[in-house]
């Protein structure tokens, strides 16, 4: 016992004494856009009402989102990753194939309305699902069993809204470009990690225990780490450029991944979504 927890202790110490590689790595150009979900699916806490909902498929959205995309295309992306699961990738692959044919219309979803729709005027020939649900831990996993725990994680998470002033559902969006640019500006990026880090992460069901770090370790950083390997895992090349659409919350820590890498080259999509307004 003593020898393996040496040896994991040897591997740890090596791993942290890297610096940065004598020859650089080739670093591909990322741009990460966060987006709200144009399709609602309501599966965070804060949701929007049905009457804040709107349809991305009417006017003036779609304009925008045309707008967005032909803007876009001056970065010039190779290769465009998306918020679904890589076990969905056969049935993308298969959508995307009918897109380029014309022979499928784009649903609301902006991985649709923008990954489908600027792959095709990119000329890329693949989407990548890179998404991840993350490793909850079983003790996690037991509060979402028990109804009253779960109702006690939950009354936390409001309360903190609460007291922070910040509002228990989503506004309406008005513009989808205004909307894009305020969710991609980095002070709007770095406050959202800081409310990762004050809202579910400081819950604790015994006073001292460590309940909010295990659920967020699990379900937010576990999560955007497996996200972030997918996109590693990407074929790739020297002169490849990579654009990644995902909701926007992701940015919290995508973003930093990216920005330290050195593999990538974090691009900010906010001159491209300036230049949008300048298409409509």
């Amino acid at each position: 016992m003593k020898k393996l927890i040496f040896f994991v202790c040897s591997i740890i110490f090596a791993h942290s004494g890297f610096g940065q590689p004598a020859e650089p790595l080739p670093r591909v150009p990322v741009m990460t856009i966060g987006s709200f979900h144009f399709s609602y699916p309501n599966l965070d806490f804060v949701q929007t009402s049905a009457e804040d909902q709107i349809s991305v498929l009417d006017e003036p959205f779609q304009s925008e989102i045309i707008a967005i995309s032909r803007a876009i295309l001056d970065f010039q992306p190779t290769i465009i990753a998306i918020e679904l699961n890589p076990d969905r990738q056969i049935r993308i692959d298969s959508l995307y194939h009918k897109y380029l044919a014309d022979d499928y219309q784009l649903p609301t979803g902006e991985e649709y309305q923008l990954g489908f729709r600027i792959g095709k005027m990119a000329d890329v020939e693949k989407i990548w699902c890179v998404d991840d649900w993350g490793r909850p831990y079983d003790n996690i996993r037991e509060i979402f069993r028990d109804e009253e725990r779960g109702a006690r994680l939950g009354n936390h998470m409001r309360q903190v809204r609460i007291d922070l002033g910040l509002p228990l559902t989503a506004p309406k969006v008005t513009g989808i470009i205004d909307e894009l640019s305020r969710l991609n500006q980095p002070d709007r990026v770095r406050d959202c990690l800081a409310g990762y880090l004050y809202g579910t992460f400081t819950y604790e069901e015994e006073p001292g225990d460590f309940t909010g770090v295990d659920l967020e370790s699990g379900r937010w950083f576990n999560r955007n780490l497996r996200i972030f390997r997918n996109v590693q895992r990407i074929p790739r090349g020297p002169d490849d450029r990579i654009l990644m659409i995902v909701g926007a919350d992701h940015l919290n820590l995508l973003n930093i991944f990216f920005d330290i890498s050195w593999e990538f080259e974090l691009i900010s999509p906010l001159p491209y979504l300036e230049k949008a307004r300048e298409k409509l």
